[in-house]
C-alpha cells in the first residue's frame, strides 16, 4: 500500500510541502502538520480543537455518527451488561481484560488502599460547611502530592502502578469525606469487606449510631454509571490531565487539574444542570412552553441533557442508563417520581419535534444519570463528584499511557495573536 500524503501549496508564492497521513485502527485519518511552521512559517487555527488530534491513544474510541463507544475495543454495551467497574478499570489501565487471578489481585489492591492519612482527613476542617464538594475534592487530591512525593518517580512503572491503585481506591473515600463534612456528620471509615460501590454507599450514608443496610440495586446502579463514565476519549478534563501531566508534574496534581476541568456545567456538571432544568420546568404542562423557549435564539433557556459534542445521532450510554433509571425507581418505590415522569415526557415530546429531530438533539447520558443519583439520595452538589470518581480511572489510564510514551513532549498549543502591535510605553502623567 502506497504511503498516503497531502501536498500543501501556498497559492500566493507557489511553495509546496508534503504532509504525511497517519491512519489509526478505526476512525478518520489525521494529517500530520508539524512541518508547517518550519516550512511555511504558519500555524493551524482550530478553536475548540474541533478537528485536531492532540495525541495518539489506544484506550477509547468514539464514532459519534454511529453512536459507538469502545473501551480498548470492547463495546460499552457488552461491558455494561457483563462486566463490573473494577474489571473495566483494569481493562482501561492495562489494555486487556484480566484473568480471574489478575482481577482478584487488582481488586485486593484497591480494597486495601481505601483509607486516607488522618492528617489528610483533617484538611476538611479548613473548608466552610457549605463549600462546593468539587472544590474540596480538587484541593484534597492536589494535597496528596505532599504525602506521596518521595515515593513517586513517574518514570518508574511500579510507582505508576502504585499511584493508580492509590488514587482509584482513595477517591471515593475523599468524596465521602467531603459529603460528610457538608452534612456535619461523623466521617465513616471504609470497609475492606465491601465491594467498590457498596463501600461508597456505606461511607456516604452510614452513621455510627445505627446499622446501615446497603441496597444491592443502588450499588449495581452506581457500578453501571461508573462504567459508562469511566472514560470518553480526549474530552476537556482528560485533555487537561494530559496537558498538565506532560510537564512531569506529580500525578496527583494532574488529576486535581482534571477534577477542576470536570467541574464546569458544560462538562461534568451537566447532569446537575439537567435536574435544575427539570425543577425549573416544574410540571408536564409546562414542557411545551419551555421547548418553545429553547428554540428561541433570544431566550437564555437551554435544554440541558440533549445532544452531545461528539455523538451526532444518539448516545449509546443513554439507552443503557435509561433502563437502569426505571429499575432503580421501581425498586425504591419512586416510580411516580415527578421529576422522572417529567424527564420521560420531555424526552417523548422533544424526540417528535422537528426542530430537535433535525438538529439531532437526543437525550444524552447526563439526562438520566442525575435522576438516578437523586433517587439514591445523593444531592445535586455531589453529582459531579460522582462523575469524578468514575472518570479518575480514565484519567489514570491516559496519564500512564502518555508518561510511558518515549516520544512524549510537553504540550504547548500555539495562538493567533490579535492584540496590539509593538508600541511604546507612555509615562503615567502623559496618559
Amino acid at each position: 500500500m502506497a504511503e498516503k500524503k497531502f501536498e500543501l501549496t501556498n497559492l500566493a508564492t507557489g511553495k509546496k510541502s508534503l504532509a504525511e497521513v497517519k491512519s489509526g485502527t478505526l476512525g478518520p485519518d489525521v494529517l500530520s502538520i508539524g512541518n508547517l511552521a518550519k516550512e511555511h512559517g504558519m500555524f493551524t487555527f482550530d478553536p475548540g480543537f474541533m478537528a485536531t488530534a492532540s495525541c495518539e491513544s489506544k484506550i477509547t474510541f468514539i464514532d459519534g455518527d454511529n453512536g459507538v463507544l469502545l473501551y480498548r475495543g470492547y463495546p460499552i454495551e457488552q461491558l455494561a451488561e457483563k462486566s463490573n467497574f473494577l474489571e473495566v478499570s483494569y481493562l482501561l489501565i492495562n489494555g486487556e481484560l484480566p484473568t480471574t487471578e489478575q482481577l482478584a489481585e487488582f481488586t485486593h489492591a484497591i480494597q486495601y488502599h481505601t483509607m486516607i492519612n488522618e492528617s489528610l482527613l483533617r484538611f476538611f476542617n479548613g473548608f466552610q460547611y457549605n463549600a462546593h464538594p468539587m472544590a474540596m475534592l480538587s484541593g484534597v487530591v492536589a494535597s496528596m502530592a505532599a504525602f506521596y512525593h518521595d515515593s513517586m518517580d513517574i518514570n518508574n512503572p511500579r510507582h505508576r502502578e502504585i499511584f493508580a491503585h492509590r488514587i482509584i481506591a482513595k477517591i471515593p473515600t475523599i468524596a465521602a469525606a467531603a459529603y460528610k463534612h457538608a452534612l456535619g456528620q461523623p466521617f465513616m471509615y471504609p470497609r475492606n469487606d465491601l465491594d467498590y460501590c457498596a463501600n461508597l454507599l456505606h461511607m456516604f450514608f452510614a452513621v455510627p449510631c445505627e446499622q446501615y443496610n446497603i441496597d444491592p440495586v443502588q450499588a449495581q446502579a452506581l457500578d453501571l454509571l461508573f462504567i459508562l463514565h469511566a472514560d470518553h476519549e480526549q474530552n476537556a478534563s482528560t485533555s487537561t490531565v494530559r496537558l498538565s501531566g506532560s510537564t512531569g508534574t506529580n500525578p496527583y496534581a494532574a488529576i486535581s487539574s482534571g477534577i477542576s476541568a470536570l467541574w464546569g456545567p458544560a462538562h461534568g456538571g451537566a447532569n446537575e444542570a439537567v435536574l435544575a432544568m427539570l425543577e425549573q420546568i416544574g410540571t408536564v404542562e409546562n414542557v411545551p412552553k419551555f421547548l418553545a423557549k429553547a428554540k428561541d435564539k433570544n431566550d437564555n433557556f437551554k435544554l440541558m441533557g440533549f445532544g452531545h459534542r461528539v455523538y451526532k445521532n444518539f448516545d449509546p450510554r443513554a439507552t443503557i442508563i435509561r433502563a437502569m433509571a426505571h429499575k432503580v425507581l421501581a425498586k425504591l418505590g419512586k416510580s411516580d417520581n415527578p421529576l422522572f415522569e417529567l424527564a420521560l415526557k420531555l424526552e417523548e415530546i422533544a424526540l417528535k419535534d422537528e426542530y430537535f429531530v433535525e438538529r439531532k438533539l437526543y437525550p444524552n447520558v447526563d439526562f438520566y444519570s442525575g435522576i438516578i443519583y437523586s433517587a439514591i439520595g445523593i444531592p445535586q452538589s455531589m453529582f459531579t463528584v460522582m462523575f469524578a470518581i468514575a472518570r479518575t480511572v480514565g484519567w489514570v489510564a491516559h496519564w500512564q499511557e502518555m508518561i510511558a510514551d518515549p516520544t512524549m513532549k510537553i504540550s504547548r498549543p500555539r495562538q493567533l495573536y490579535t492584540g496590539p502591535a509593538n508600541r511604546k510605553y507612555v509615562e503615567i502623567e502623559k496618559r
